[in-house]
This record gives C-alpha cells, sequence and structure tokens, in this order.
C-alpha cells in the first residue's frame, strides 16, 4: 500500500470510530482520542480549558483503579487480575472519551502537569461511540481503541481529595452518569473518596483551578 493508501485507510478507520463522514475526515483524522476519567467528566471543564474538544462517548479502562492518590487528586493504578475472578468495578475505570485538536492537546498538557504530575501514555480501552445525541449502549461489544490517558505510575499509594477538586468531581459525576457511566461504578468506586458536598466558595475555588494548572489531574 503507499502512503495515499494509508492515509486514507486512516481517516476511514478514524471515521469508523467517531462517526463522521468522509468529508470530515481530513480534519478530524488528526485528532487525539483522550480518555478522561477523572475532573475532566466534568464537560463545561473541558470546553473551558479545550474549546474545540468533541465528547465522542464512554469507554472502559480494564485491569487498572481509580484513587485519589497522595497529591489529592484522581489516578488509574495497574493491578494484576485472575482472568477466573468475577467482575468487579474496583477493577476497572471508567472515563468519557474526548477528541482533541493538537493546540487543545498541548493546553491540556499545561492543566495536567505534564511531565511533572502525569505522564501521557497510549493506553487500550474499551470504547462505546454515542450516537444522534443519545447515551452509548454499554450492552453492545465495544471498540477496541488506543487512546491517550494521563497517569503517574510513582504516585498510587490512596489518599484524601483536595477540597476544591470534590465540587469539580462532583459536576463531572453528574455529566459522566448522563452520558451512561454505570451508577454502580460510581457508588462502588469513586463515591469511596468523594463525598456529595459543595457550597458557593468550593463552587468559585473549583472554577478557578479548572482552568490553572496546580498539580491535578
Amino acid at each position: 500500500m503507499d502512503c495515499c493508501g494509508l492515509k486514507e485507510a486512516i481517516q476511514r478507520l478514524w471515521c469508523s470510530i467517531i462517526g463522521t463522514t468522509s468529508n470530515m475526515a481530513s480534519t478530524d483524522s488528526n485528532a487525539t482520542l483522550y480518555f478522561g476519567y477523572g475532573s475532566n467528566l466534568w464537560q463545561h471543564q473541558m470546553q473551558q480549558r479545550c474549546p474545540t474538544s468533541k465528547y465522542l462517548g464512554i469507554a472502559r479502562l480494564n485491569g487498572y483503579r481509580w484513587i485519589i492518590n497522595e497529591r489529592g487528586y484522581a489516578n488509574v493504578v495497574k493491578i494484576a487480575k485472575d482472568a477466573d475472578e468475577k467482575h468487579s468495578y474496583k477493577d476497572e475505570v471508567w472515563g468519557l472519551v474526548y477528541s482533541l485538536q493538537a493546540e487543545d492537546e498541548e493546553d491540556l498538557d499545561g492543566n495536567e502537569g505534564v511531565p511533572i504530575a502525569y505522564t501521557k501514555e497510549d493506553l487500550e480501552v474499551d470504547f462505546w461511540r454515542a450516537r444522534d445525541g443519545k447515551k452509548p449502549k454499554v450492552t453492545e461489544k465495544p471498540q477496541q481503541v488506543e487512546m491517550l490517558v494521563y497517569i503517574n505510575r510513582k504516585q498510587v499509594t490512596s489518599d484524601k481529595p483536595k477540597h476544591e477538586y470534590i465540587y469539580r468531581m462532583n459536576m463531572g459525576i453528574k455529566d459522566a452518569v448522563k452520558e451512561g457511566m454505570p451508577e454502580k461504578y460510581v457508588e462502588q468506586v469513586i463515591r469511596k473518596f468523594i463525598p456529595e458536598a459543595g457550597g458557593k466558595v468550593v463552587e468559585l475555588t473549583a472554577e478557578k483551578w479548572a482552568l490553572v494548572y496546580e498539580d491535578e489531574r
């Protein structure tokens, strides 16, 4: 296959993932697929941080565990799991999927504190695409797709969340559940770290930090 043929094949693959027409492929095929599992579940925050980002669907990262680490922010930790073990939400991480253009990805790197707070990795996830404004059907067979994940391989000890992060996570939880994230996952995993809380002062602080890097995910 020549270079032109390879480029067309890649564009067709991208279109099958994001559900665009071929006329849009030349633009969106250059975008990065990003798996957000922490405060970037909050779609308002993502629009503030990454104005050209597009919500595409939901995804599940298998073999990892969601925690709040010693920095006070979300992280995913790789675990060893026996193939015969029963299904457990604590052994997987659910998140929302966005497309990022190069400029937004660079800005998000700054928000995430790369390479100090997090490093960037491409990890395979199970992906369910949203169609026609409807939430994805997670009962259907997912696509296996590699996506950008911000991860900290060194700070993997469970701890308490930063105070302002609680508000942003609660906003993200609302959006994620609305888009199809399993409520049992939220109850069994995220709620062990993130209480239902808020308040105007916390809200204003969270809005400020949504746009500024403060050593967080």
